[in-house]
This record gives C-alpha cells, sequence and structure tokens, in this order.
C-alpha cells in the first residue's frame, strides 16, 4: 500500500480504515480498507446508485478472515466521492433505453463506465497495489469486465456477482424492479426517502430474507451519510451510454467466476449466464433463493465461493 496516504478509523467498522484517494482527474475517491495489506487485495466495486456500504460489513470481514486484504470505495458521483456536475442538454432516458435494448449506441452523457474502469484504473495505481483480484456487483461488474479487458496488468481475477454485459435482446429488467431503482420517492424529508429505499430493498431483493429493522437502519445510514439523486441517474445513463460489453469479455483472459442469484429480477440470471458465456473459460455459479442483493443468509456462500476462486 502507498505509505503516504493518512488512513483514519472507519466510522463504521472496527476492522476498516478510510482515506480519500486524488487520482489526479479530477475525481477524488473515498476509500475504505481492511486486512493485513501483505495479502492479497479484493477490489470491491458496487452498483448503481450504491454506496460502497451496499458491500456488507460482515461480507468484507469474511472477505478478510479468509486470507484477504479488502478494499471498498464510492464510485464517483456517490457516497463521500467527488460528484460530477453536469452542464450538457437532459437526455430522455426512455428513448436512450430502446436504444440500449437494441444493441443502438447512444451518447450524450456526462460520462460513460469506461471514464468509471480508468477510475479505478488510477484507483490501483495510486493505492499502490500492483495486481488485485476485482470483484464487481451489478454496475460495478460491467466496470469489472471492462478494467479485465483493458488493463490486464493490473487485475489478477474476476468476480462478477449479479451483473450483464448488456448485449443487446438480453430479457430486459422486470418494470416494477427497474422503476423502484430509478423511481423518485413521495417526499424529500427524511423519512420519505428512507421509505423509498426501503421499498426499493424490497423489490430488488431476496424474497423472505430482508430483515425490516435492519434494512430501516441501514438506509438511515446510507441517506445521513450521503443522499444524491442527480448521481443515480447519471450513473444509469452512464450504462446507457456504454452499451455492451459483449467485445469486450471475448478479450478477457483472467480467471473469472460469474455468480448470480435465481430470484433476480432487476437482471434476470440470463444476464449472468451471457457474460459466462461470452468470457472464456468463466465458471457459472446459480444461488438458488438470492435476488440483487447480498442478505446476511448468503454471505457464507458468497464470501466462500469468490475467496476459493481468487486461491484457486
Amino acid at each position: 500500500m502507498n505509505s503516504a496516504l493518512q488512513f483514519q478509523s472507519s466510522p463504521y467498522t472496527a476492522f476498516m480504515q478510510e482515506t480519500k484517494v486524488d487520482l489526479g482527474n479530477g475525481i477524488q475517491l473515498h476509500v475504505e480498507s481492511g486486512g493485513d495489506p501483505k495479502n492479497p487485495t479484493i477490489l470491491l466495486v458496487m452498483g448503481l446508485g450504491a454506496q460502497m456500504l451496499f458491500w456488507p460489513d460482515f461480507f468484507c470481514k469474511s472477505l478478510i478472515d479468509q486470507g484477504y486484504h479488502v478494499i471498498r470505495f464510492d464510485n464517483r458521483d456517490i457516497g463521500l466521492s467527488s460528484k460530477i456536475r453536469h452542464k450538457g442538454p437532459r437526455l430522455n432516458s426512455y428513448k436512450l433505453m430502446g436504444r440500449f435494448a437494441l444493441g443502438l449506441p447512444n451518447d450524450g452523457a456526462p460520462y460513460n463506465l469506461y471514464d468509471m474502469a480508468d477510475d479505478v484504473a488510477l484507483l490501483i495505481d495510486h493505492l499502490g497495489l500492483g495486481k488485485v483480484n476485482i470483484l464487481g456487483a451489478s454496475m460495478g461488474g460491467m466496470i469489472s469486465q471492462i478494467l479485465a479487458a483493458k488493463y490486464p496488468e493490473k487485475i489478477e481475477k474476476v468476480g462478477l456477482l449479479f451483473t450483464s454485459n448488456n448485449q443487446p435482446l438480453l430479457p430486459p429488467p422486470f418494470p416494477k424492479q427497474l422503476f423502484s431503482l430509478i423511481g423518485k420517492p413521495e417526499s424529500h424529508d427524511e423519512d420519505g426517502i428512507i421509505n423509498h429505499s426501503l421499498k426499493v430493498f424490497k423489490t430488488i431483493g431476496s424474497p423472505g430474507y430482508i430483515n425490516q429493522m435492519e434494512a430501516m437502519q441501514i438506509a438511515r445510514k446510507l441517506y445521513q451519510r450521503s443522499y444524491h439523486p442527480a448521481g443515480v441517474l447519471q450513473q444509469f445513463l452512464a450504462i446507457l451510454c456504454t452499451g455492451s460489453l459483449l467485445q469486450l469479455d471475448k478479450q478477457i483472459q483472467q480467471p473469472t467466476l460469474v455468480v448470480h442469484g435465481s430470484r433476480d429480477r432487476l437482471l434476470p440470471p440470463s444476464h449472468g449466464k451471457a457474460v459466462a458465456k461470452a468470457i472464456k473459460g468463466a465458471k457459472f455459479e446459480l444461488i438458488q433463493g438470492m435476488g440483487h442483493d447480498i442478505p446476511p443468509h448468503f454471505i457464507p456462500q458468497l464470501s466462500g465461493l469468490f475467496a476459493h476462486h481468487f486461491k484457486s
């Protein structure tokens, strides 16, 4: 690890430390790391509109306990990382979504997933990590696919969780799940926003595994840490303006494990299967009963699968 960086204790867990990393491209990322820096690193990349705390503490801890140095961070435009102020014309997301589904190119977003992948490549350099194992969830999995293809010298192995390569004609997200994610809360006070978050957790999460009290505490913690809906929309536009990653997948040489939940209705399992099929030698694992989230019930199984993959 780069010893010039000043780490402080994380306000969330006893076993992580936090710092800000200036990437030199106008972006600062908020980063937490835990475990022994001499151990192999797993870099966790989160999904659309999701702060790094969506990587549950218990998940990070179980990877640390299995002998890894674990890093999670807020992507640009979310959490405590830099926000992108965009002055360009407003884009019609419905029009973009239609073109995206058919595999037609879109442009005009303030940035795309290639820019976000460059952020992560710069983060690896600035932290002095050498080669890392990358584990990306959802949009973070898309960013991880780009990283593995574009920066093979930085990525040892690849783990992908409930993600897609956005190739044309994959089954679209179920409308209820998609609109819960990009919809607006009924009111903009703290309770209105927390109720909205709870609805989202319930709609996209693993049916039967959502603990109402716990979900509420998490929603409040996330809201108090940072609330920036404009960033969520801009990240969504970044996905729509990146398009299919199918050709990139064909360039990925690293050992890759793709894991998907059988009850995922935001990105149905065929998305994960498409990714695994496109990456040479990739393994695919379907988790029965899991949705588009990481509930405590599935953490031992998930962390075990990925820890084993990165070791083997």
